[in-house]
């Protein structure tokens, strides 16, 4: 993990962490983390679920592919986003997946049209 970088109040993104910086995001008050990586990938943290909830974090493991963002996916991410006890942390491998979902999340939560944020998304090279 290179670094958490704090949205708001309740979201914060980052790269993959190790166990030692899990420690210190609950350390920091952090209530769960959203993992938007696949097991196969390259550096998954093995058993990072129960790790993760060893530290008292509740945890979800949501995989998906830039390329595959789209509305049917965030009308499956987002409530979970919504769901969890705040503040998150969302994770892939180097932040890009978790800054366009926190981006596309916070954007449709101001009413902004789930394409409109899209487009701007990719624009801003997020995707």
């Amino acid at each position: 993990m290179d670094v958490v970088r704090k949205i708001n109040d309740e979201l914060a993104i980052a790269g993959q962490s190790t166990l030692q910086q899990f420690q210190l995001i609950a350390d920091d008050g952090y209530k769960s983390v959203l993992n938007l990586r696949s097991p196969d990938e390259q550096d998954f943290l093995a058993h990072e679920q129960e790790k993760i909830e060893f530290l008292g974090l509740q945890y979800v493991n949501f995989p998906i592919n830039a390329e595959e963002i789209n509305h049917q996916l965030v009308l499956q991410l987002f409530p979970i986003i919504s769901e969890l006890p705040k503040p998150i942390l969302i994770h892939c491998d180097n932040a890009i997946r978790a800054a366009a979902i926190v981006f596309l999340y916070i954007a449709t939560k101001q009413g902004i049209n789930f394409e409109k944020a899209l487009q701007k998304a990719i624009n801003l090279e997020l995707l």
